[in-house]
């Protein structure tokens, strides 16, 4: 597990946050897209709280007993909720890959009572639920949360994380003080991920759609995307053979995704816009739109989206991969 960390563009929420310390809601729920640091500010905030020598800024001294059981994921007061308790997510900073379980159960919510009902290990008397992502709850430990929430224990804070607040249950959202987390702009972003020593961020941050923090994390994967790109960019003279097993690598949707993202520049291009996922393949990009028909482009989007949907089934993605990859030099 990462140590907990801010960024640059959360400084004005962290500040209101730290200045009304004193007086939280029993329930805050952190909203916005993913990859823009929501968890990593959730885990600050929450060790902040817990924190017995907090900083000026309101951060954690990080030296303290507090801190440290934080960091070793043992302290008392502090439970996460997530739908793997070992697995990080797309909004975190890790290049750590786990198969996750996609729903947070109605055991471990139910498991809460206990703490609940106890009292704080510090003079603070505070206890703090981290829930990751909260859209993973499902019909039943929704309910369950529902019920604490509608009766908070004394002194316990949930912090809920959601990137799809539309998943969430109304009366969820309605016991939770909102926020919605801010997303990067360009400069913010590229300076956080100079500092980081990343190198085409700009070109990276394109491709990801924004989200510094995944740039940082697929940081091997775009080792990966760079030859993917070179074979893509060779348009009839492509070798399927050659690339398939480049693409499914991570996994065929990934594999599926490159190709779309590939493909939507080359409409985009074809209909006298901006490439926007491969700045510096404009030119590679240009002349196989010159060579395409764009009735074509749009068939093969759309027979990608198919196999997208069945990437998780236990195809031969190879071969899938192979066929699509020969539908491609034909469109030429």
């Amino acid at each position: 597990m990462n140590e907990a960390q801010t960024f640059p563009w959360q400084s004005q929420i962290w500040e209101r946050l730290v200045h009304d310390s004193q007086r939280l809601p029993h329930a805050i729920l952190l909203h916005g897209r993913a990859g823009i640091g929501k968890y990593n500010f959730a885990r600050s905030f929450s060790q902040a709280l817990l924190c017995l020598n907090k900083m000026p800024n309101g951060g954690a001294c990080k030296t303290c007993a507090s801190c440290h059981w934080f960091n070793d994921e043992s302290h008392p007061d502090f439970r996460l909720l997530t739908p793997e308790q070992d697995a990080e997510s797309d909004d975190t900073v890790s290049s750590k890959k786990t198969k996750k379980k996609t729903q947070i159960s109605v055991s471990q919510i139910r498991d809460l009572s206990d703490f609940l009902s106890l009292s704080s290990h510090q003079s603070s008397g505070m206890r703090i639920v981290l829930i990751h992502p909260a859209e993973a709850l499902n019909v039943a430990s929704a309910n369950a949360l529902l019920k604490m929430l509608e009766e908070p224990a004394s002194g316990v804070i949930f912090i809920l994380v959601a990137h799809q607040l539309q998943r969430l249950l109304p009366t969820i959202i309605s016991r939770c003080q909102k926020i919605n987390m801010p997303v990067p702009n360009e400069g913010q972003s590229l300076g956080w991920l100079e500092e980081q020593g990343v190198k085409n961020a700009k070109q990276q941050l394109a491709y990801l759609e924004g989200s510094p923090i995944k740039v940082l994390s697929e940081q091997m994967q775009f080792d990966q995307l760079s030859e993917i790109w070179k074979h893509l960019a060779l348009g009839p003279k492509l070798e399927p053979y050659v690339l398939a097993p480049l693409l499914i690598a991570n996994s065929a949707e990934t594999g599926v995704i490159a190709i779309q993202k590939w493909i939507y520049d080359m409409v985009a291009i074809k209909l006298g816009q901006e490439a926007r996922y491969h700045l510096q393949y404009m030119s590679a990009l240009q002349a196989l739109a010159d060579k395409v028909n764009l009735s074509r482009l749009f068939d093969m989007y759309k027979r990608m989206n198919e196999l997208r949907k069945l990437a998780s089934h236990p195809l031969n993605h190879e071969l899938q991969m192979e066929g699509l990859l020969l539908e491609y030099t034909k469109i030429f």
